[in-house]
């Protein structure tokens, strides 16, 4: 509604309280009737006409009201008499209408009584488009960067005091294609690539370009194809193919500089979760195009400070080709590589330089003589070689760091560090005094791992008790979800009206973002529900430290300071979830408003993206009235009475660029 039913209908400002007035007090509408009725001025032709309009638009107020009452009582009558019979769900059907009725009624209240609402932000320049906070210095000028020399952008968040706006979506961007379609083939316009890329041939090799769209059936760049590259790899690890890296103890890889995400692609067709992490690119990025894939990446780079996981945390880490120089800073990359290998994990290299021919050249043999000495120094074993490729497995052995000769230092606790925020890179060996230092071989077996024992949880200083309530707590949010958005997302989605008939299983949600994913509960009741989505765990850097408890129960995550931008570009998830983080984050206020949290998660949300957050009722209802500065279509549902929190359920409309 853009404008107040009737000016008067609060009182006109009439007697000091009038302002205060409540619009549906039939008590002051009642006092108001006599005081404006035909008593006054009833001698005069003049008086009589103005004390009939006064009564004509009394009775008008009066009905209105009386409608409006009438409306409301048969609403909470209905909803009472249904929840009578009902079964204690809270999310029944009924409640979304009758939340709409409630939602309504508040608006008419509202401007009825004059209440001035927050205006909608502006929409951002078209130069925003890509734009990355902690990245990208958006005032220079985008045609000036070089495609083909790549250059890299160093994490650097600094606070702007400008007035946020909202980023629009390319000229011709189109909604993703559903799960699993939307792996292959892509939009062309939804991602950012100029002609230079395409006259180098940088990225044609790794994918087939047409007109208004990309495709990634084949991955020629890894000479025969992504599906015998894993077979070779997993051979060399001892294994029959690709099938059995579950059975060796591998769920969890980090992929290095990973392409487009084709190595990660197949591995999913597998059971194993692959994270993609490359450098910030203003144009062809690896990143951008993975996520549109729907496969999981983030920004990240080795270049000068640790990735924000913890240590001992990935079964397998992989580079093809992925440009960094393993030789440099006396070793220290691959050190990162020890911090976030697993025991018995693998490190899998695939390098021109690995090739006997290559290795013809001193300079190469050099290098490669210094990898091969600092791998050994750090405990690891190299398993085989073929071709360009070399794979190494972390021992498992702690006696081996106290039998070396040479090589560097086990780190001391206070440089230990479990789960860093963008620390400096570390020169010493770290995870050695952990309670996690368990070998990938002697790990729960993945799906069982996703329900730690009292053994595991203790590591992390959970009660079973606590963890089984935490659980049961998600299957039925998960459930209750699915019932409130269910058709619009899930997978009895209707498709768009001229929308191809979508192949099984019709998913239009691929990729979660947990906000504040505490032991990981949501991302493992979507797991047990059959949903075919994965999720970013995010866990913020004021909260419990339980990321490493996220990442030994199989899944992936991230250590975040929400206060700062989120590494990756913007319309890359198509559901951002919180749960109490905005209970966790009053004391930011001086770092960052709850509006700069939320401009962020615009930026992140693709066009008709989903946003749930569950928090207590007052900040849920502060956070309802900044949607309407965000412009998006938002509902407040009530949880049970005996609840002090409440559910925020918005959407992110498509707003189309101004040709």
């Amino acid at each position: 509604m853009s404008r107040p039913l009737y000016r008067g209908f609060s009182g006109g400002g009439r007697g000091s309280g009038g302002a205060c007035r409540d619009p549906f007090d039939l008590s002051y509408q009642a006092k108001d009737f006599a005081e404006n009725g035909h008593d006054h001025e009833a001698g005069s032709p003049a008086g009589t006409n103005r004390s009939r309009q006064s009564l004509i638009f009394a009775l008008l107020k009066l009905g209105l009201v009386a409608i409006t009452v009438l409306a409301l009582f048969g609403s909470l009558y209905w909803a009472i008499s249904i929840s009578t019979s009902a079964r204690g769900n809270v999310y029944h059907g009924y409640r979304q209408l009758q939340e709409q009725v409630v939602a309504d009624l508040a608006e008419i209240g509202e401007l009825s009584l004059g209440i001035a609402r927050p205006n909608e932000l502006e929409f951002c320049p078209p130069e925003y488009e890509n734009f990355v906070p902690c990245y990208y210095n958006v005032s220079e000028s985008f045609d000036l960067v070089d495609s083909v020399v790549p250059t890299k952008h160093e994490r650097k968040c600094i606070r702007d005091s400008e007035k946020g706006c909202l980023i629009l979506p390319p000229t011709n961007y189109r909604i993703p294609l559903r799960w699993p379609s939307g792996r292959d083939f892509i939009w062309k316009a939804n991602v950012k690539i100029t002609g230079q890329e395409f006259s180098s041939g940088s990225l044609t090799k790794r994918m087939m370009v047409e007109e208004d769209h990309i495709s990634f059936r084949s991955d020629s760049f890894m000479v025969d194809g992504v599906e015998d590259y894993t077979h070779q790899i997993a051979e060399m690890i001892g294994l029959p193919n690709e099938s059995n890296f579950i059975e060796a103890g591998v769920r969890t890889v980090l992929d290095i500089g990973c392409g487009f995400g084709s190595f990660g692609a197949h591995l999913f067709s597998k059971q194993l979760l692959t994270m993609c992490i490359a450098n910030y690119e203003a144009s062809g990025s690896q990143v951008q195009l993975t996520l549109e894939r729907g496969i999981p990446a983030m920004i990240g780079s080795f270049s000068s400070r640790q990735l924000p996981y913890p240590y001992l945390s990935f079964d397998m880490l992989h580079c093809a080709r992925c440009g960094i120089e393993w030789e440099k800073n006396d070793g220290i990359f691959l050190l990162e590589v020890d911090r976030l290998l697993r025991p018995g994990g693998y490190f899998v290299w695939t390098s021109q330089m690995n090739t006997h021919r290559s290795l013809r050249d001193k300079e190469n043999q050099k290098k490669w003589s210094m990898i091969h000495d600092f791998a050994e120094n750090l405990c690891w074993d190299i398993l085989s070689q073929q071709d360009e490729t070399i794979v190494w497995k972390k021992t498992s052995k702690k006696k081996c760091y106290t039998s070396r000769k040479a090589g560097p230092a086990v780190c001391d606790r206070s440089h230990d560090v479990e789960s860093p925020y963008y620390q400096p890179l570390n020169p010493c060996i770290s995870g050695m005094g952990s309670q996690r230092w368990i070998s990938i071989e002697s790990r729960t077996p993945w799906p069982s791992r996703v329900a730690l024992n009292s053994t595991e949880l203790g590591i992390y200083g959970v009660h079973p008790e606590d963890f089984a309530e935490d659980a049961a707590s998600w299957k039925s949010v998960v459930h209750n979800y699915w019932s409130l958005l269910s058709p619009l997302i899930f997978s009895d989605h209707p498709k768009r009206p001229g929308d191809e008939d979508p192949s099984p299983p019709f998913n239009m949600l691929r990729n979660v973002l947990d906000m504040n994913a505490h032991f990981g509960g949501f991302n493992a009741a979507l797991l047990d529900a059959g949903k075919s989505v994965w999720v970013m765990n995010v866990v913020p850097t004021n909260s419990p430290k339980y990321l490493p408890m996220i990442f030994d129960r199989g899944f992936v995550g991230v250590r975040h300071d929400w206060c700062e931008a989120f590494p990756t570009y913007p319309r890359t998830y198509d559901m951002v979830h919180a749960e109490g983080l905005l209970s966790l984050g009053t004391h930011q206020k001086q770092r960052c408003s709850m509006l700069d949290i939320f401009l962020e998660i615009d930026r992140i949300l693709r066009p008709e993206g989903w946003v749930i957050i569950r928090d207590t009722a007052l900040l849920i209802e502060t956070a309802r009235s900044m949607t309407t500065q965000l412009r998006w279509d938002a509902r407040l549902i009530e949880l049970d009475r005996s609840s002090n929190e409440k559910l925020l359920v918005c959407q992110k409309p498509y707003f189309r660029k101004q040709q």
